[in-house]
């Protein structure tokens, strides 16, 4: 027990959590860290809330997720013409992490809620990309890319660094757990076991760019 309490790396754990905690929680608008409920979307020994409870691997996981997504021109066009985070990254990046902590571990009634404002949002999400394909937000194969990137980050940062040895059944019930989310907002096709998301990323390749950054941002 000393041990736990003193030894370096576990002092180092503890103070990168509490940096990560003050940077997605406003304090200066009393924002405080979601408390875990009894009554949520998921039971309390679910995979999904073994993962998601990680703030450490959920921040890699989100990154890797990010950069992922972005490959693709739609999701890459959405964010850049009606995101704020040019003018307010921090915000952006506390209203995603929020979600997702809400959507796992808040009241059902809370997910629910916060579910419906994000489909709210995607339906005023519409472009054109430059070759003239109109894109939204709401269309199911996109929030289905959306989705994939972010369950395969989540989990493999998990596994890399929490949990070397997770179970492939593990795996698949974090997948079919986190599924219950991308329903409800839309997406289709949702993967419910790893084999299931790596091939639906493999039916993406065609339509992703491979260099994002020598592309033409839109607008």
């Amino acid at each position: 027990m000393i041990w736990l309490v003193t030894h370096p790396s576990h002092l180092i754990r503890r103070a990168v959590v509490a940096r990560v905690q003050s940077v997605f929680n406003d304090r200066a608008r009393g924002e405080a860290p979601v408390i875990r409920s009894a009554n949520t979307l998921y039971d309390p020994d679910s995979v999904i809330w073994r993962v998601h409870g990680d703030v450490t691997t959920m921040m890699i996981g989100g990154v890797a997720a990010l950069l992922l997504q972005m490959l693709h021109p739609a999701a890459l066009a959405g964010v850049w013409d009606h995101s704020s985070f040019r003018s307010d990254m921090l915000g952006r990046l506390r209203r995603t992490a929020r979600f997702i902590a809400v959507t796992t571990f808040g009241e059902e009634a809370e997910a629910q809620a916060a579910i419906g404002r994000v489909c709210h949002v995607h339906q005023h999400v519409t472009g054109v990309l430059a070759d003239g394909t109109p894109y939204s937000a709401s269309d199911p194969r996109l929030l289905a890319w959306v989705h994939v990137c972010e369950a395969i980050g989540f989990l493999d940062a998990w596994i890399h660094f929490g949990e070397p040895n997770m179970s492939q059944g593990d795996q698949d019930a974090y997948f079919a757990q986190a599924g219950l989310v991308a329903h409800m907002l839309g997406a289709a096709p949702v993967p419910e076991t790893r084999t299931e998301a790596e091939a639906l990323i493999a039916t993406f390749r065609p339509q992703l760019v491979a260099d994002p950054g020598r592309r033409k941002l839109p607008g």
